[in-house]
């Protein structure tokens, strides 16, 4: 072998070690903005899980108001319109439920309920709404199911 054909086969050697280090080195870059990012949506959906209460407390107080009108009632309104509408700006979204058909990924079964009013293995009623954070489960949505025995 000729000092030309080594040094040939060196420069084809080192090219495509080069290549395969520039490959390697850019799948480590795409690696760490991927985890980052993980990271900082897992960071989100911790604090999100701590404003849900928040939320719920809203929903019970405009349940227990009924069918009172008043400055209250319609100030209490807003604030809770705003607070959901930040947070589905954030990428927050309720999950449905009430009439749904069960599923347990996403409902957490508190109790069955013999009833003919709605279909067999569906959500009656909502005790607790659940939420997603874009695809992630945040907190499933707690509720009756119903039984058609028969």
């Amino acid at each position: 072998m000729s000092e030309v054909e080594k040094l040939k086969a060196e420069r084809d050697a080192l090219l495509d070690r080069l290549a395969r280090l520039q490959a390697e080195f850019d799948n480590a870059r795409k690696r760490a903005a991927r985890e980052q990012q993980e990271f900082r949506e897992f960071a989100a959906a911790d604090v999100l899980r701590n404003i849900l209460p928040i939320l719920d407390s809203f929903e019970r107080a405009l349940k227990a108001v009924g069918g009172e009108s008043g400055e209250f009632r319609s100030g209490v309104e807003l604030i809770y319109r705003q607070f959901q509408d930040a947070l589905q700006k954030m990428g927050v979204q309720p999950i449905p439920a009430a009439g749904q058909l069960f599923d347990p990924r996403v409902h957490e079964a508190i109790e069955m309920v013999d009833t003919t009013e709605v279909k067999d293995h569906h959500v009656l009623d909502e005790l607790q709404r659940g939420y997603k954070y874009k695809d992630r489960l945040l907190r499933p949505a707690m509720v009756r199911v119903a039984r058609n025995s028969g």
